[in-house]
């Protein structure tokens, strides 16, 4: 069986059949195989009834021929009992249905999620989030429309179809000509038109997710746009891709008015009624079986035109099928290592020979050193020289293409990930604050903190005063990605939300770029005061941070090319130097990862 990676595990998934778009929903569909056995007997009664109002209908008229008789009233008390069961299955197939088709919408977009999870960085960094999020909502929710109404109108239809079929074969065998001539007709028509409408609404489905992708792309970058004046440029671009969504449509329109079913059931109705009046005339059949045999004939005026739309649902439905499975079967590089070390961190980190790159292109080289537990480590190096990616191959975001990375002398692949990144603190430069209270972002990696608690990291990063200064203080929703705080205030917040979680291993990315000289000294101060139990890596353009630190790593397009403290690395390292003869006072030129 073949081993699948992922870097989230969820206990007790139910395994679906990915083989293809079609093994995969009919893994869905038999999760629940009394909702379609119960749509299939309620609409199997549902037509057997319909067919039987027309058989009666018939033999009513047959009966109103010989003359006015006390047997009528049984003939109409069946059509309406007919009429009445018709309405209740009805009902319970709606039900039956409609149950289904939510709850393969539900399950099918947990598991689409899940696989979002599960995924590396990497994959993550190749993808386009409006697709993504094109998939998770338009997509799985065309599976729902496959269901209810395409495929309750397919077997439904089916059903439509054969029921009458064989209903008309027991009036009299000799009635069964044109309806199987145009059975024929139907078969190689709907053949003919899936094949055709297939390739289109799978490139609506491709056309919809890039629209939806530039659309968030667009919205995310409002202020880039503004800036650079290309408004005008954004619109005729996305106008054009608009265009090309909506031509796919006209295709479709275009297949759809090219249907022949229509036609032919037109003229293949008028065959029926002249054939029926010809064996009526021979005296084969009566007038009334003439009217029962229209009638159920008509019935395949649904089938006919119902078609038209069903299979269309079923198509898209197919089509979403296929590129969210595509998303779920896309392998991650990584795996959670569930039976990996699971033990508390004392910090040591090893850089062994480590080599990585992006897409065959080497970003580290060579990289070798040794950090004792407790140390506090400066990272330094010009724009590309690889640092922030440097200390992403620590908690495994990445691992290295050659070499290896120890965490207390234990290879990283070795670890439980979910135990080695919860040990592992990150404050990005640019800092990700979720659409949510400020106590909730602060207390996102540590769910049952107490109040106290979240009070207590706040102060520690400098963000309490200004956190009460607001007017719903803790409670204050900070909008999208922390839109209504300043830079500081964000940064200062995520600090709050690492030191809470208490890591072994702390990496600041230049994390108090954004905060003013003032707070920087309160703030350097308190993570100076956390680092004392703790390795913290500090990628950083402020000379008041690299001094302090115990070992200086220096990085020069993506190699070690020094490490040590400030004092040796003046005397030793000519790039090191080279940095600083070239500082105005107080800052380190070129540093800013």
């Amino acid at each position: 069986m073949e081993t699948v990676l992922r870097e989230f595990h969820v206990e007790d998934i139910r395994p679906y059949n990915r083989k293809s778009p079609l093994h995969w929903v009919l893994s869905h569909l038999m999760r629940y195989p009394h909702l379609p056995i119960l749509m299939v007997v309620a609409s199997l009664v549902n037509n057997t009834a319909y067919g039987n109002i027309q058989l009666y209908i018939g033999k009513s008229f047959d009966q109103v021929l010989r003359g006015p008789s006390g047997a009528l009233v049984p003939l109409v008390l069946v059509i309406v009992a007919s009429a009445v069961l018709q309405g209740l299955t009805g009902l319970v197939r709606n039900y039956s249905v409609e149950t289904l088709a939510q709850r393969i919408e539900r399950d099918c977009r947990e598991e689409y999620y899940v696989s979002l999870l599960e995924k590396s960085q990497t994959f993550h960094g190749k993808q386009r989030v409006g697709d993504l999020m094109s998939r998770a909502t338009y997509d799985v929710h065309a599976l729902n429309l496959m269901f209810s109404p395409g495929l309750m109108l397919i077997v439904d239809s089916s059903l439509a179809y054969a029921i009458p079929m064989i209903m008309i074969a027991r009036l009299h065998t000799s009635l069964l000509l044109v309806p199987i001539l145009f059975t024929i007709v139907l078969v190689f028509t709907l053949l003919d038109y899936n094949r055709r409408l297939e390739p289109v609404s799978l490139a609506q489905q491709e056309q919809n997710g890039k629209l939806s992708a530039e659309t968030e792309e667009i919205l995310s970058g409002i202020l880039t746009v503004k800036s650079n004046v290309q408004e005008k440029y954004e619109l005729e671009k996305f106008l054009s891709d608009a265009r090309v969504f909506r031509d796919y449509f006209i295709q479709q329109g275009i297949i759809q008015a090219r249907y022949w079913p229509m036609l032919a059931f037109a003229l293949s109705w008028g065959m029926s009624l002249l054939h029926g009046l010809y064996l009526w005339k021979t005296g084969a059949i009566s007038l009334g079986t003439v009217i029962g045999f229209m009638g159920l004939f008509n019935t395949f005026r649904f089938v006919t035109y119902i078609s038209l739309f069903s299979f269309n649902t079923v198509q898209h439905g197919m089509a979403s099928a296929k590129r969210i499975l595509e998303i779920i079967n896309t392998q991650t590089e990584l795996d959670q290592n569930l039976q990996g070390t699971r033990k508390k961190i004392e910090g040591s980190v090893e850089f062994d020979t480590v080599f990585f790159g992006y897409n065959g292109a080497l970003v580290l080289k060579r990289i070798n050193f040794f950090i004792q537990p407790g140390m506090t480590v400066a990272i330094v190096g010009g724009t590309g020289a690889g640092k922030t990616t440097l200390t992403r191959l620590i908690n495994r975001t990445f691992d290295p293409v050659v070499g290896s990375v120890k965490i207390d002398g234990i290879d990283a692949k070795d670890w439980n990930l979910e135990s080695l990144r919860s040990q592992i603190a990150f404050i990005e430069q640019d800092v990700f604050l979720f659409s949510r209270t400020i106590r909730e972002n602060i207390a996102f990696g540590r769910e049952d903190a107490t109040e106290e608690e979240i009070r207590q990291a706040a102060q520690l990063a400098q963000a309490h005063e200004f956190i009460c200064s607001l007017k719903d203080g803790y409670d204050t929703v900070v909008g999208d990605r922390g839109v209504t705080l300043s830079g500081g205030q964000r940064q200062r917040i995520a600090i709050a939300r690492a030191l809470l979680t208490d890591p072994r291993i702390l990496i600041l990315d230049d994390s108090t770029s954004a905060i003013d000289s003032r707070t920087e000294d309160e703030i350097q101060k308190a993570i100076r005061n956390a680092s004392r139990n703790r390795t913290t890596f500090i990628i950083t353009h402020r000379l008041s941070q690299i001094r302090w630190a115990d070992r200086i790593l220096v990085l020069k397009k993506g190699e070690l090319v020094a490490q040590g403290t400030h004092e040796e690395l003046m005397e030793v390292s000519e790039e090191y130097r080279k940095i600083f003869s070239i500082l105005p006072k107080g800052k380190v030129y070129g540093i800013h990862s």
